[in-house]
């Protein structure tokens, strides 16, 4: 991969740390009390439109999330990793396409703030497609995917995974620790609220219902059913989160063949 190519997946990887970290910020501070809200990736964006200088971050938020996408979709096309052509290798990199397309839609919408325009037919698509009279299986579809990434996420927590798309090579002490501490938080809230958000897909579906489930959704969950100290934790993790991108996008192990 050429040292643009390599940056702009630098620069997508820290985009995507800076839009968890301030999803668990202002998630937190609505759990102790401290202002924030409860949100998922748009409500923050939704917030960065309302401060100083939030039509430019968000156009500096939405190149970034083009890189992010720029590197899944090289990890679909490229395997840089060598997955083999076999389920497992498939699965992956059904997987990595999957993210491209979320954090593609992430990027839109950040434009879509930049320059002014909050309304329109955002969701619609999916709105209709949920709406319709398979509504239900696709909400159990999409609740079992969600499952199979949340149970991925604490398997990558706690086998130490993660640390596999990180060069360590070039960290200090203090940075490995702060690695792993960060990894392991991250992964494992993350992997919790979508493990929530897939339970309370699946709930809908199961129950005739097409409501598939957000972050703020789990958010919520867990306030009501666990407290304000357990949602703080959590949202804490999301910033945890958001530092391990910030490591990974410093010390990404993309030693990869060649794309000139």
């Amino acid at each position: 991969m050429s040292n643009k190519k390599e940056n702009f997946a630098r620069f997508g990887m820290a985009a995507k740390g800076a839009v968890y970290c301030l999803i668990g910020v202002l998630t937190a501070l609505a759990a102790f009390g401290q202002g924030g809200e409860q949100t998922g990736g748009k409500g923050a964006m939704q917030y960065l439109a309302q401060q100083s200088y939030g039509q430019i971050l968000l156009a500096i938020l939405g190149i970034g999330l083009l890189g992010y996408v720029f590197w899944r979709m090289y990890q679909v096309f490229a395997n840089p990793k060598g997955l083999d052509d076999d389920a497992k290798g498939y699965g992956k990199r059904i997987a990595y396409f999957i993210s491209g397309i979320i954090y593609g839609g992430f990027a839109f919408y950040a434009f879509k703030l930049a320059f002014g325009s909050n309304s329109g037919s955002s969701g619609s698509m999916m709105g209709s497609l949920m709406s319709g009279s398979n509504g239900d299986t696709i909400a159990i579809i999409i609740g079992i995917g969600m499952a199979i990434k949340a149970i991925y996420d604490l398997y990558r927590a706690y086998s130490n995974k993660f640390r596999e798309e990180v060069e360590e090579a070039g960290m200090d002490e203090k940075e490995q620790k702060l690695l792993i501490n960060a990894g392991k938080f991250g992964h494992t809230s993350r992997g919790a609220v979508i493990g929530l958000m897939a339970y309370l897909t699946l709930q809908s579906g199961l129950a005739s219902g097409s409501k598939v489930s957000t972050q703020t959704d789990a958010f919520s969950y867990i306030q009501n059913e666990f407290g304000s100290i357990v949602l703080g934790i959590v949202a804490i993790g999301f910033v945890g989160y958001g530092v391990y991108m910030f490591i990974k996008a410093k010390h990404p192990a993309i030693s990869v063949a060649s794309l000139r």
